[in-house]
């Protein structure tokens, strides 16, 4: 079974301030662009963080509303197909702030 994501993406602030929807489990998951800005986690949310050194991209993922009924597989997969959508093919997704120099 496949699940279906929406992805939303204001205009103008694209990639940076996104969501990824579940349709089906109706979890969410935030996007910060971490060169953009400063990003504090919430306590019960999942938390991951992607680069993408091809694209100097760092990003944060944050979950909203997170259960023990989600999984982080689902989580993961999530924001592998976000990172899949924007293109970014070089994209390793981290489970803690990766520290790494970009640009």
């Amino acid at each position: 079974m496949i699940s279906k994501y929406l992805i939303s993406i204001p205009q103008h602030d694209a990639p940076d301030k996104g969501v990824i929807h579940d349709t089906e489990t109706k979890l969410k998951i935030g996007v910060v662009d971490l060169l953009k800005t400063d990003f504090e986690p919430k306590k019960g949310e999942v938390h991951y963080f992607v680069s993408d050194t091809n694209n100097d991209v760092l990003l944060a993922f944050e979950t909203d509303g997170y259960k023990k009924v989600h999984k982080n597989l689902l989580v993961l997969d999530m924001i592998a197909r976000y990172c899949v959508y924007l293109g970014f093919a070089g994209a390793t997704i981290h489970a803690t702030f990766p520290g790494i120099g970009l640009g």
